[in-house]
């Protein structure tokens, strides 16, 4: 019988075992992953170079962006290098490292996308109050406040889950090391650290995801108060990249980790794995710069000035 000590190495779950699959797989996710680069990148740069977008809303864009390179960096490259050369390993302390890294962004991007509905809630129901509640150093206090719940989440998460014994094999189900697959393989009958650590998630989870639907009703009813249609238009457009990026992050990761486990089963998980840790860092940047003129203007300026016409 196994133990977590003696265990060296995991093997995690393989998209297909035809060679050519396997590369099919390695060319998707590695543009993938470039798009997201490229996509986050031009957000930070941007934001970072540009005056005028020196504001609460892309000073947490700008975070968010960091958190997407960060979470998309923990688990592409190392499943593109294990098609790329037809093996499923990770080592015990790379799974570890997985582990924590992804709570910990994971967990930081959910605290700011509820931070970020704040911003939202108090830019259209409170306008004359903006500056004064989101000012730089709120803004800062609040970026960081995400960053350390994600840290702490992590850090929780990750003691709780390598603690455990694990005797039932070293074989994941999933393409990068996830928590609950990592407890499948436990032998530990610790029911009371489980349930409790599960109730303080959950609370946190529940809690974020409440404030977040609060923001979005007390916003609804804002906007449909204003006279105009034009107005209403507006002032919901610039809600709408936010809503869209909650409701992909939040959809995807509730079915991935609430779903009957009647219904589990490798290829749709890793499908929905895909959907909530491999998408989302690829589709923000797209999501949020799609219908914002005034971000397409900074970054067409900051083009011309890299690339001057001669």
């Amino acid at each position: 019988m196994s133990n977590s000590s003696s265990i060296t190495q995991f093997l995690l779950l393989a998209f297909t075992d035809t060679r050519e699959l396997q590369l099919l797989h390695f060319w998707l996710f590695l543009g993938i992953y470039l798009a997201a680069l490229l996509g986050n990148g031009l957000i930070i740069t941007t934001i970072a170079c540009d005056q005028h977008l020196h504001t609460p809303m892309y000073f947490f864009l700008l975070n968010l962006s960091l958190l997407d390179l960060g979470s998309i960096s923990i688990t592409v490259p190392k499943s593109m290098a294990n098609s790329l050369w037809d093996t499923r390993v990770i080592s015990y302390a790379g799974c570890a490292a997985q582990v924590f890294f992804l709570a910990f962004l994971l967990g930081a991007e959910y605290s700011l996308l509820t931070i970020m509905s704040y911003d939202r809630y108090v830019a259209i129901c409170k306008p004359l109050h903006y500056g004064t509640l989101l000012g730089s150093r709120a803004c800062v206090h609040m970026a960081a406040a995400a960053w350390a719940t994600g840290f702490l989440n992590a850090l929780l998460l990750t003691a709780n889950t390598f603690s455990r014994l694990l005797c039932k094999g070293n074989v994941l189900d999933q393409f990068f090391c996830e928590i609950p697959q990592i407890l499948k393989l436990s032998c530990s009958q610790s029911y009371f650290r489980e349930a409790g650590l599960l109730v303080v998630c959950v609370c946190l989870g529940f809690g974020c995801f409440v404030f977040i639907v609060v923001s979005y009703v007390q916003i609804l009813r804002a906007v449909l108060r204003i006279p105009s249609e034009q107005g209403r238009h507006k002032a919901f457009s610039t809600c709408l990249p936010h809503l869209a990026v909650v409701s992909l992050f939040v959809s995807t990761a509730m079915f991935a980790y609430l779903k009957p486990p009647s219904i589990s089963s490798p290829s749709p998980d890793l499908v929905v794995s895909v959907l909530y840790s491999v998408v989302p860092p690829a589709m923000n940047p797209l999501i949020y710069s799609m219908r914002n003129q005034e971000f397409k203007d900074a970054l067409w300026k900051l083009v011309s000035k890299c690339f001057p016409k001669q």
